[in-house]
């Protein structure tokens, strides 16, 4: 059953849930979806072992080649964890333990933890390997922010493409930031999608860019009990 956690500070009231550990409200700063509904468009999704498009589905990994489900064909996207239910771990946390699957027979115990106060929302995402062999990983989120993308790239203007993350962007009146472990932000304008075309913009922090399983571009290698421990948040 999905449980979602409220979290509220002055003002300011953000609603997380357990189907897929994501953000499913905060009004004025993400353009969300309705409560008891999947998430369109990835909305607010936490997007693990790997963020963006994977094309194929296929990669290399210590000498073997792996082959992912194409949930987006001829596309392998946004990693294993979107549709499956989290366990509440506090008062505004969950976790999940992503087992061995077809295309990535690997191991990770995952928590996600959201925290809300002046300065903002801060995410925490945790991944530990619990697995028995190193595992490729990558990390991305998926808020889309509720400001038009005429207003914010100029009119028409479309986008989707990542660019360097160096710690924060600017996206109208807000700040999406991210410690050293966000190296990319991936900007989405949605044109095709008409729930959302143009009137919110994806800023998505990334760990790496699309296709890194296959590039090996900034992948995250786990070894066995290795930890990734990494915040980013946004600040109105």
């Amino acid at each position: 059953m999905t449980t979602e956690l409220v979290l509220e500070h002055g003002r300011q009231r953000v609603v997380v849930t357990s189907l897929g550990g994501g953000i499913r409200e905060w009004e004025g700063v993400l353009d969300g979806y309705p409560a008891g509904q999947p998430a369109q468009s990835a909305r607010g999704q936490v997007l693990v072992p790997w963020p963006n498009r994977i094309q194929d589905g296929r990669y290399e990994w210590d000498g073997e080649t792996y082959q992912l489900p194409l949930n987006d064909p001829p596309y392998a996207i946004h990693g294993l964890v979107r549709t499956a239910e989290w366990e509440v771990a506090g008062d505004a946390a969950f976790q999940h333990v992503l087992e061995p699957s077809p295309g990535y027979p690997f191991r990770l115990t995952l928590r996600v933890e959201y925290a809300l106060g002046d300065d903002g929302l801060t995410v925490r995402l945790v991944a530990e390997n619990t697995g028995d062999r190193a595992a490729p990983f990558g990390a991305g989120f998926h808020p889309y922010v509720a400001r038009p993308a005429d207003d914010v790239f100029g009119a028409g203007v479309k986008r989707d493409d990542a660019e360097p993350f160096g710690g924060e962007v600017h996206v109208s009146d807000l700040t999406v930031w991210g410690d050293e472990h966000w190296k990319w932000v991936q900007f989405y304008t949605g044109d095709d999608r008409p729930d959302i075309a143009r009137r919110a913009v994806a800023v998505e922090p990334m760990t790496c860019r699309k296709d890194a399983f296959r590039t090996g571009d900034d992948v995250t290698r786990l070894e066995p009990g290795d930890v990734f421990d990494a915040r980013w948040g946004i600040a109105p």
